[in-house]
């Protein structure tokens, strides 16, 4: 009885769905957590530069 359910292409394509949108929003919170590091780093850079006189 169930078997019609769980073997139809619209079940599997709704899951693989699922499985794309979870990728994605682990890719855009790893991605934001890289870009405030690396923001944060360059802040420090630049800070460092200006304090010796290089830059300003």
């Amino acid at each position: 009885m169930l078997e019609p359910l769980t073997s139809s292409t619209g079940l599997l394509l709704a899951l693989v769905a699922l499985a794309l949108v979870a990728v994605a929003i682990l890719a855009v919170r790893v991605a934001l957590k890289l870009a405030v590091r690396v923001g944060i780093v360059a802040g420090v850079a630049l800070a460092g530069l200006y304090t010796v006189g290089v830059i300003g």
